[in-house]
């Protein structure tokens, strides 16, 4: 799970115009630190408020998890699947927020 360097190396994708809210990055390398830290889904979604987005928070996240309308994958899998925020992420994982949310 860790690296020698220890830090967890994952990707970050974002698509169907939740890219908007992180300067039209649709993708995203990341090394998360894993100094007294085991990252699940939930620690994750608070390091991406505090670290890649850019505007309206309130658009992407509700409390500690996605807001309704947005789906995340893990590795091509429903992270429902997979305990949703409990998931404990690991080396190389990648993970994709999909919004279902459009304006008109």
């Amino acid at each position: 799970m860790s690296t020698s360097e220890g830090l967890l190396r994952i990707t970050l994708e974002f698509r169907g115009g939740a890219e908007l809210l992180f300067d039209n990055v649709k993708k995203h390398n990341v090394k998360l630190p894993l100094i007294d830290k085991t990252w699940t889904l939930r620690n994750l979604l608070l390091w991406i408020k505090e670290n890649l987005l850019k505007e309206r928070p309130e658009l992407f996240v509700q409390g500690d998890s996605v807001r309704p309308g947005i789906l995340v994958l893990v590795n091509e899998a429903d992270w429902e699947l997979l305990g949703g925020n409990d998931y404990v992420l690991k080396e190389g994982d990648t993970v994709l927020f999909i919004s279902t949310l459009h304006g008109g």
